[in-house]
């Protein structure tokens, strides 16, 4: 049992303490991180340090941002392996580098002891006794050229677009005595991404750990070491295993005992998220890159020929157009039930990008629509369209409400609360065959925030602007049943 790995855990658990729900308590480790503690600081026979790269993979809400600041307090104070220390965290944006380093300032802002050795900045802190230094860089701020660190945390190294970050600040480490690189992440849908690589290396590396368990690999590298919860590529392909299985949660979530009403939690999570998302963010598994929006199937065993919207019907109409080369549609979402049907639907011809949308047709559309239904909403993104829309507002006094669909503060519970109502069967729909279409073409962009759809390439000729509508429109259809139904004789003007 290596002598640093227990004097990490002794600083810890002496000077350090807990935020979010905890805030405040003693940071007392989970015996899943003491073992994580002991496998990166492994040393040698003399008593040197094993490790150089190091990678923990773990779903979110297992502490990984807590555990990253703690160890980075540790390097900047209390490792005697550099006089000197640089400690840097990274991460993808500003955003996401600053989370760790928060964190770290809390902990020494809240601890006596440490505020008699730190002296604290807006963008760094300073260890008085060692002179030592700790800030937080992102990739998007670019390569952070100059930097010497003895210690690296990469945050959720899945967002990283390349390796020049990585490889930047692993090559100015080299010139110290025992540098270290941690990586701390939730998997990814790339394999061939800088943390795809780093996660193949670590399952062929002899010895990693997956799921508290050591592994047999293929080769001897003591200088790279790998915890990862999760399951693997085996797992999710063998009979039996299922992301919906609270059997599945407990075992990849290594803090689920001290998670707040973690069953309910994951219930909730797991029928609002697509499974690609929640494996990869609740479970920690690698999933595809074009994943699909819908499960096969999920969408045709929807169909109700039998109900057709009629006359007068309480109405959304979801709205999403282009001005050329692509395509825009109309939808109409009913109160009564979420019966969906396509009103309209106009394409570009294929391999002519300079194809225009037949605006004056498109007005007369809404229009038409605006006549047959009572209409309590029409949910639009504006861009491109804004002259059309404006007008229809301004002289039939159509109920519009703007629903930029590049806001994806909007636009991912959208995405969730469309996948839910289909899995739970609360939509119905015609069996349009283009709507089926251009839900088919939709294909999910995954952020730490959640995930929205979108085209599987942005020059993409498979058009998914039906599907588009289609979401917004529930997603106002929806607020629309959770509030009182509107009489004949109600205002209709949102804005």
């Amino acid at each position: 049992m290596g002598a640093e790995a227990e004097k990490v855990i002794k600083f810890i658990e002496t000077f350090l303490t807990l935020g979010h729900s905890f805030l405040g308590q003693p940071f007392i480790l989970l015996p899943f991180q003491k073992d994580v503690i002991r496998d990166i600081y492994a040393e040698d026979d003399e008593g040197g340090r094993l490790r150089r790269t190091y990678v923990l993979g773990l779903p979110r809400k297992n502490g990984k941002s807590q555990l990253g600041a703690a160890l980075a307090l540790y390097h900047l104070i209390g490792d005697k392996h550099d006089k000197a220390p640089q400690v840097v965290s990274a991460a993808g944006d500003r955003a996401q580098a600053r989370l760790v380093f928060d964190e770290a300032r809390r902990m020494v802002e809240m601890s006596p002891a440490l505020r008699e050795v730190c002296k604290v900045f807006k963008n760094e802190i300073r260890c008085l006794h060692n002179k030592g230094v700790y800030r937080a860089v992102s990739a998007d701020a670019g390569l952070q050229q100059g930097l010497n660190p003895s210690f690296v945390i990469f945050d959720e190294l899945h967002v990283f677009k390349n390796s020049d970050l990585f490889n930047a600040l692993t090559l100015g480490s080299a010139a110290r005595r025992s540098p270290l690189t941690l990586v701390i992440s939730t998997a990814g849908y790339d394999l061939d991404s800088p943390l795809g690589m780093l996660y193949r290396t670590g399952e062929r590396t002899d010895g990693n750990i997956l799921n508290g368990v050591p592994q047999r690999g293929e080769e001897i590298n003591p200088a790279f070491g790998m915890t990862w919860w999760g399951p693997s590529v085996a797992d999710m392909q063998s009979d039996g295993w299922s992301h919906t299985d609270p059997l599945v949660w407990r075992k990849h979530n290594p803090a689920w005992s001290i998670m707040p009403n973690p069953d309910a939690e994951f219930k909730q999570a797991e029928a609002q998220t697509h499974e690609s998302a929640f494996i990869r963010f609740r479970l920690n598994g690698w999933t595809t890159s074009a994943s699909a929006f819908l499960p096969a199937g999920a969408w045709g065993a929807l169909v109700n020929e039998g109900r057709t919207l009629e006359k007068g019907e309480h109405v959304v109409l979801g709205f999403d157009g282009a001005w050329k080369g692509d395509s825009t549609a109309l939808v109409a979402v009913a109160l009564e039930d979420f019966h969906i049907e396509i009103l309209g639907i106009w394409e570009a011809p294929p391999n002519n990008p300079d194809w225009r949308t037949p605006a004056p047709e498109v007005e007369a559309a809404i229009l038409d629509a605006l006549e047959f239904f009572h209409v309590v909403e029409l949910v639009a993104d504006p861009y491109r369209f804004e002259q059309s829309l404006l007008m229809l507002q301004d002289e039939h006094g159509a109920p519009l409400m703007e629903f930029p669909t590049n806001a994806l503060a909007r636009m991912i519970p959208a995405t969730g609360s469309f996948y839910q109502a289909v899995m739970d069967g609360q939509v119905t729909h015609d069996g349009d065959p283009t709507l089926a279409r251009h839900l088919a073409n939709a294909v999910l962009r995954e952020t730490p925030k959640g995930a929205y759809v979108t085209k599987e390439y942005k020059a993409s000729t498979n058009h998914i602007d039906a599907a588009i509508a289609a979401i917004i429109g529930l997603e106002r259809a929806r607020l629309w049943r959770q509030e009182e139904p509107p009489s004949d004789d109600s205002p209709l003007l949102i804005l």
